[in-house]
């Protein structure tokens, strides 16, 4: 017996055609970080790898841009 049964439930995407993952898109890279300014994982995010890589460099150049604050806490 297969203990391990993956669900088959399809998952509602998080990123939608029309948005790009770009740095200077902060409202959208905001959905991406925690309230630390940790990047979440791909599980939290239900990213696709290639989309969780490119989501991980865009915060990143944004960070080095100072576009978003590095805590999403609002003060």
């Amino acid at each position: 017996m297969n203990k391990f049964k993956r669900s088959p439930r399809r998952r509602s995407p998080s990123i939608r055609s029309d948005e790009t993952i770009d740095y200077k898109n902060t409202s959208l890279l905001r959905r991406f970080v925690s309230e630390q300014g940790r990047i979440l994982s791909r599980r939290m995010n239900r990213l696709t790898s290639k989309q969780q890589r490119s989501v991980a460099t865009a915060i990143k150049r944004a960070r080095v841009s100072a576009s978003p604050p590095f805590s999403n806490s609002e003060n």
